[in-house]
């Protein structure tokens, strides 16, 4: 969110980092140098979620990126790797995961953890759209629960379209649920837990705190909430 931009700014800012929040279309890339306004840039953090740098728009920060002109977090390759969603059909495949020299115990967890996973294709048609009461349906470079479908309220007119796309089909797994209270009144909420790391480690634990479809900010006394580790 753009207060959260701001945030960032005076942050590095008081640290001596010039800070720009910039649209790339005022972003420069020439002579092996990415600019914007006459100031040079050397790191771009990307928040566009054309994470693949493909929109035209980008096309100054593409190239400086494939240059190695400037660092770019998250980058291409980064997300690629970590964040496709179609890399979930490999992780949720136990034979996979053996394959690539897991242990039996490190990919029964995997195999417990991450709901089983399949790249939609127009060939599995009758039996996707037989079994599509189980599944819960996704864009494979989709963000912030857009395109994403549950199985049980799709009509065929959206199938079709999903089977024309990328899109991966997961096994449909319940949210979590708590009670709470909101506004004096005892009600039930679902949870979505989110786990925050980098180079390995845990940074941070968190909750999001819903109702509805799909995780989101707008459900009366839900949002992001505490997790405590007991």
């Amino acid at each position: 969110m753009f207060p959260e931009f701001q945030l960032a700014q005076q942050l590095f800012q008081a640290r001596g980092i010039e800070t720009l929040i910039l649209d790339p279309s005022e972003l420069e890339y020439v002579d092996g140098a990415l600019s914007a306004h006459g100031k040079p840039i050397d790191m771009v953090y990307n928040r566009l979620v054309d994470f693949a740098l493909e929109a035209p728009a980008l096309g100054a920060l593409r190239h400086a990126y494939l240059d190695g002109a400037a660092v770019v977090t998250p980058n291409p390759r980064a997300h690629a790797l970590m964040a496709d969603k179609r890399n979930l059909t490999l992780l949720s495949d136990a034979q996979t995961l053996r394959d690539w020299g897991l242990s039996e115990t490190e990919a029964g967890y995997l195999d417990r953890a991450v709901p089983k996973t399949l790249l939609v294709s127009a060939s599995d048609e009758a039996e996707l759209w037989s079994n599509r009461r189980k599944l819960f349906f996704k864009p494979v470079a989709g963000h912030g629960s857009k395109g994403v479908y549950r199985g049980e309220k799709l009509t065929r007119r959206v199938f079709e379209e999903i089977l024309k796309g990328d899109y991966i089909a997961q096994n449909f797994v319940p949210a979590g649920e708590r009670t709470l209270r909101v506004d004096g009144t005892v009600t039930t909420r679902k949870v979505d837990i989110r786990l925050y790391t980098y180079a390995g480690q845990l940074l941070l634990s968190a909750a999001r705190v819903y109702q509805g479809q799909a995780t989101n900010f707008r459900t009366p006394g839900g949002g992001f909430a505490p997790v405590f580790q007991v």
